[in-house]
């Protein structure tokens, strides 16, 4: 009937409450919508047997008409067995490789004899491994309360406003009413640094490698007049930097002191250099070179945005240079970290630690021999061919390996729409035998299946625990029973691992309510300096619920636990829970080193150069070095030293808008009528192409072409356009047009470096429509077949 969010206690900064943003008081309309998925579907087009039988043209376009359960489980058990005895399983791709939530026919499909899984970066992008081997982590920051003691928070493409609307910018507002100055690097400013009054520096697109280059140039060029750098700390707590500090057996010309100065190729990497390419002022490198200085107090952050574009395998290990070069580590008020995601602004070791719900882990054995980057599995699967690179025996550079899939499983998530190349990816799904999707709504992996399978949301499941922060744990229990013939993905799971003939008890060898009885006796807090049970439960509990387990006590009762359906931790500045990154390594780095060759911050690192080349995508150097993107600043001109515009004159970026959490919620009728979901546009841009906020316009890429309407801003930096990550695509079959302004629709597969994936890396024009315009998003018919009318 109704909605609220976190009142279990007074607010206070000490002891916030955890209250839900726009998306997540959309629930109610989510869950009760109309456009849910009643019952199992089948595309009227597809027929069993593969090939010409499939009709995988009309995948996207076809009708849908209403099957049984049976029905659709001996399809696809039928299907599965065809293409695994005709073909082998690695024609069987899987979109979950069963470690994330909902990965549940995955296991199966995995002890059924394998699939082909995928590798990539994801959301870290070149964070993923780079934190893996250079001694820095993302999300490596102080606990909050140290963030009042910093002067200046330097954020580089940040927006906790929008991407994690909570307790995140309520921090950051309170650190920026105590004193503390934000300023905001990013080719948009937005909410963010508009909510704490950041100065904006505006830098375009997929150049923060030479953003972070120029600065560290610059910081040298300042530091024998000014003292800006921290030598202790270099010396001591890094390797690479110089040529008495270089890793043993690398060549001392190798160091990045000498690549910023352009010692050997004669290039100084200086404001004048690193601003040609970043559109950043020079008198912007001189400013923000001198906060950066050792005596500044400084939080240097930035998000993942930026990592996730090609050939940003620099990118962390230039930030990370650039922190150590001022000493901001391991002491108050200085921090250097990728700083992200619902535990922005506050880190430090998890004050709760959440239990395991117990279910055995299920081996993969396909994945010993076949694992294909997502960067380049559309591109797989339409060619038959893939680039052989990953983990372990499959690390071997530039191997090509044919592959025929046959089957694509979508058992979670929502990959259709979040991979890169989606115009592709359409032709991926109409190439296969047959497509299987679990879904709520007619999202974009069902539309382009053959048969789609109804889902239970989390408030028709037996209930589960969630993390935000450090300091908090959510207990979330079922709210209603599951609506029309909705099964959970386990029950499907279940299902068709019987009809292959296998054991489910393998798989799920007890039921939803005792996985969730195990995550509350496994589930920890810090309390008095130790981890215990969060919970208390009793032997009545256990014989109440029917399920197995040890009597515990903890520092909540579980009735008490389940009512409120949150814990956290009470916080009080100076309390034992404050943390600071790196201290103990900064006081002695030889007692407590870093995981990594060296022990040190490794900006000479030759581990994350091997490692990255012997993937075979892309090569690079020990020390970071500026690699142009493939579709980066550069690529937007014919010419570039001429300045001369190209066919693609803007680079393309997206945006995590408050309408979504990445595609999640795009559906919800009142959040896409409060957030139309435009195309952001400079306004000198605009003018010269006569358009006005409200006009539609088409965005095209060398991939595909979209509608949007214009929002006509100063806020964007020229040169570039803001496209909100996530929409769900609607392709018109007539023009080929997106109409839904999916950003994936104009990206390509170019996987660089450990198979990042280049989101935030696409070339574009973008043009006054002349045809009818568009219809605001909030007007078009929601996505209800005619199959799923009662």
């Amino acid at each position: 009937m109704r909605q609220k969010t976190d009142d279990t206690h007074e607010d206070s900064l000490d002891y916030p409450q955890q209250r839900g943003c726009v998306r997540g008081r959309s629930q109610r309309r989510q869950c009760l919508g109309s456009d849910r998925l009643k019952y199992p579907m089948k595309r009227k087009g597809w027929q069993p047997g593969g090939g010409e039988n499939a009709h995988g043209d009309l995948r996207g376009v076809d009708e849908w008409e209403r099957i049984s359960w049976d029905e659709a489980i001996s399809y696809i058990v039928d299907e599965i067995k065809r293409v695994s005895e005709t073909y082998g399983n690695r024609s069987i791709f899987c979109s979950n490789d069963g470690h994330f939530p909902g990965g549940s026919v995955s296991k199966v499909l995995a002890l059924y004899g394998g699939f082909v899984p995928r590798w990539g970066t994801g959301s870290w992008g070149s964070w993923s491994y780079a934190s893996t081997c250079l001694g820095v982590s993302a999300g490596d920051i102080n606990d909050r309360y140290d963030f009042y003691n910093c002067e200046y928070v330097v954020m580089v493409g940040e927006n906790p406003t929008w991407s994690s609307a909570g307790n995140p910018s309520y921090l950051a507002k309170s650190f920026k009413d105590a004193g503390v100055k934000f300023i905001g690097i990013d080719p948009f400013y937005n909410d963010s640094y508009a909510a704490f009054e950041a100065e904006w520096i505006p830098c375009r697109p997929s150049t923060d490698a030479a953003l972070f280059i120029g600065l560290a140039y610059t910081m040298l060029e300042l530091d024998a007049e000014e003292q800006l750098i921290d030598w202790d700390f270099l010396n001591s707590c890094t390797i690479g930097f110089d040529a008495d500090h270089m890793p043993e057996g690398e060549d001392p010309k190798g160091n990045y002191k000498d690549y910023l100065l352009g010692t050997y190729d004669g290039i100084p990497k200086n404001a004048a250099w690193a601003s040609e390419i970043t559109g950043v002022s020079e008198e912007n490198f001189y400013k923000v070179a001198r906060i950066l200085g050792k005596d500044t107090k400084v939080a240097l952050l930035t998000g993942w945005a930026s990592a996730r574009t090609q050939n940003s395998e620099n990118v962390p290990q230039s930030f990370m240079a650039l922190g150590a070069m001022g000493g901001h580590f391991g002491k108050s008020g200085h921090m250097t970290a990728a700083n992200c995601s619902s535990s922005a602004f506050n880190g430090g070791p998890a004050l709760i630690s959440v239990g395991s719900d117990g279910l055995p882990e299920i081996k993969n054995p396909v994945a010993e021999t076949d694992i294909i980057c997502h960067a380049e599995l559309w591109r797989a699967i339409v060619t038959g061919t893939y680039t052989m690179a990953g983990d372990g025996a499959n690390k071997v550079p530039g191997v090509v390996k044919d592959i025929d899939i046959k089957i694509i499983y979508h058992d979670s998530g929502a990959y259709m729409q979040t991979a890169d190349d989606q115009n592709l990816g359409i032709q991926a799904h109409r190439k296969v035998d047959l497509v299987v999707s679990h879904a709520m709504f007619l999202t974009s992996n069902a539309m382009y299946s053959d048969i789609v399978l109804p889902i239970t949301s989390k408030w028709e499941a037996e209930g589960g625990l969630l993390t935000g922060n450090r300091e908090m744990v959510v207990y979330y229990s079922k709210v209603i029973d599951p609506l029309y013939e909705c099964k959970s993905d386990q029950q499907i799971a279940e299902l068709i691992c019987e009809g292959l003939g296998l054991d489910p008890k393998k798989v799920y060898p007890f039921d939803e309510k005792q996985q969730l009885m195990n995550q509350l006796l496994d589930t920890t807090v810090m309390d008095g300096g130790r981890m215990r049970p969060l919970v208390t439960i009793t032997q009545s509990d256990l014989d109440e619920w029917g399920c197995e387990g040890e009597p515990q006590e903890g520092v909540i009762d579980l009735a008490e636990f389940k009512e409120k359906g949150i814990y956290q931790v009470p916080r009080s500045k100076g309390d034992q829970y404050s943390f600071i990154f790196y201290e103990d390594f900064v006081k002695d780095p030889e007692a407590n080193p870093r995981d990594t060759e060296s022990g040190k911050l490794e900006i000479c690192c030759r581990t994350y150069r091997d490692n990255v080349n012997a993937i075979g995508y892309s090569t690079i150097e020990a020390i970071p070095t500026y690699i142009a993107s493939a579709e980066g600043i550069e690529a937007t001109y014919s010419d570039w030293a001429s300045k001369t515009k190209g066919e693609f004159p803007f680079q393309a970026f997206n945006l995590h808008y408050l309408r979504r959490s990445h595609t999640v919620f795009d559906n919800v009728l009142q959040l896409r009528e409060a957030f139309p979901n435009p195309v952001f546009i400079n306004a000198a841009d605009a003018a010269e192409k006569g358009i006005s906020t409200g006009d539609s316009v088409l965005v095209s890429s060398p991939r595909g072409k979209s509608l949007r309407y214009a929002s006509v801003t100063e806020r964007m930096i020229p040169g570039a356009v803001g496209l909100p990550h996530g929409a769900w695509v609607n392709v018109d079959p007539s023009t080929g047009i997106d109409t839904a302004g999916s950003d994936n629709f104009l990206t390509g597969s170019f996987p660089t470096g450990q198979g990042t994936s280049g989101w935030n890396t696409c070339l574009c024009n973008i043009e006054k429509y002349d045809g009818e315009p568009l219809a605001f998003d909030v007007d078009v018919p929601q996505r209800i077949p005619a199959a799923q009318q009662a």
